[in-house]
């Protein structure tokens, strides 16, 4: 069974991506991956509307099979939470609208799904993308590199899934 997963890393003003495909028995694939971008100096409601019309032509040119999406994670700035939160809202639209699974991963989460350690750094998530996707070089931007990172943990998740269910798809 093969598996096509868009990864996103969700932001307004860049928000980052890749699509991972994953065949069982097989090593995953990166496809494509890069950024929708939108301009700090346009309204909120414009850039959301940019945002979902991007993330739209990205499902309809990509044909993925599940999304996965980064959680919102803030510590202290509670303003950056509520742009990136507007900015989830969009992106499960998008995935909704176009009738596809949306799951939801911790940054801890792909860190230790793909480093064995949830504590890892950007640095150190990049290199396992390399090493693991068989790239010359870790995906960039950051913001990109973490949209592949997220369709990798769950290509990875639902691979373990399927092998405790004896087989069945999640």
């Amino acid at each position: 069974m093969t598996l096509r997963v868009l990864g996103i890393d969700p932001g307004t003003a860049t928000t980052g991506y890749g699509l991972v495909v994953g065949t069982r028995g097989a090593e995953p694939t990166l496809v494509e991956y890069g950024t929708i971008r939108t301009a700090p100096d346009t309204p909120m409601a414009e850039r959301l509307r940019e945002l979902h019309a991007g993330l739209g032509e990205l499902i309809a040119d990509l044909a993925p099979d599940a999304v996965a999406v980064e959680e919102l994670y803030f510590s202290s700035n509670v303003s950056t939470a509520i742009t990136v939160g507007q900015a989830r809202g969009v992106i499960m639209l998008a995935a909704a609208q176009a009738g596809l699974p949306v799951h939801e991963y911790q940054p801890a989460q792909v860190k230790l799904a793909l480093t064995g350690y949830g504590g890892a750094d950007k640095r150190q998530v990049q290199d396992m993308l390399q090493l693991l996707l068989g790239l010359d070089e870790p995906p960039r931007p950051d913001d990109a590199a973490d949209g592949v990172a997220i369709a990798l943990c769950h290509l990875q998740m639902s691979q373990a899934l399927r092998d405790q269910s004896g087989g069945a798809a999640p």
